[in-house]
Parts: C-alpha cells; structure tokens; sequence
C-alpha cells in the first residue's frame, strides 16, 4: 500500500487555455496515476489572484503576475494521490522554462517566464490554502482506484 493520499491544486494558466493544452496536461497526470478530484474553468477575479499570489505581493513583478493570471481563463483542478504535491511538481518542470527539462509541462510547452503554462501547489499547507479559494469541500469528489493508483 502506497503513503497516504494527498490533494493539491494545479492551475493551467491563460496560455495553457488559449494554446488548447489542456486536454494533453491532464491527461499526464492521469496517466501517471493521480485522481482528478475537481475541475472547472474560470476567470479569475483580481482578488482571487489576489489571494492566490498573496505571498508575492510588494515584489516588483506581482502587478504583471496578477494582470496576466486575469487576463484570460484558467483550468483549475484538483489532483489527489500519493505524495501528489511532488509528483506534480515534479512533472510541471522548473518554474522557469528555459531551466525546465524535456519531458517535463513547461519543458515541452512553455518557453518564457512569464507564460510557464502551470501552476502547482509548493506543499499541502499551501494546497489546503490554495485548493480553498477555487473549491469548495462540496465540489471536491473522493474516490478510490485499485492499490496502486493511491
């Protein structure tokens, strides 16, 4: 039996959106075996971002972080499985993309900074944080698979 499961929250930002990856996004953390708990899409508001990216705030690029996090839909979701926060961070690739290996989301789909395709929670305190600006416990399904996909 696998660790106990966990959720974290994945965001696939406007560029993500407009440049029709979505489908392909999900369905790799599919195949490697996590749980789509919750999805939806969204137009963030300011303030979502706001709350969001709240541990930038006062930095010199959260004015462009919020402005581009707004400036189109995003596909948010809810991904559950063991050690699911590193699992994702590790195939989402290094945040910036030139840094980001083949293989990896932003390695294979993103070429700047400032559009890096993909947010993913950094740890389960900011997944609990994050996960309850988008969803509700309502709107988040638990399910199980065989032993091997928990």
């Amino acid at each position: 039996m696998s660790d106990i499961s966990q959720n974290t929250l994945v965001l696939l930002k406007p560029d993500a959106v407009q440049r029709k990856l979505c489908g392909d996004i999900i369905q790799r953390f599919e195949r490697k075996g996590l749980l789509l708990s919750a999805l939806k899409l969204l137009q963030l508001t300011p303030e979502m971002a706001a709350g969001h990216y709240a541990e930038h705030k006062g930095k010199p690029f959260y004015p462009a972080l919020i402005e581009y996090i707004t400036s189109g839909p995003v596909v948010a979701m809810v991904l559950t499985g063991s050690n699911a926060v590193k699992i994702v961070r590790t195939m989402m690739g290094a945040t910036n993309p030139v840094d980001a290996l083949p293989g990896t989301i932003r390695g294979d789909y993103a070429t700047v900074m400032s559009c890096n395709i993909i947010h993913g929670s950094d740890s389960a305190d900011s997944a609990a944080r994050e996960i309850a600006i988008y969803f509700t416990e309502q709107e988040i399904v638990q399910y199980h698979l065989e032993d091997c996909y928990e």
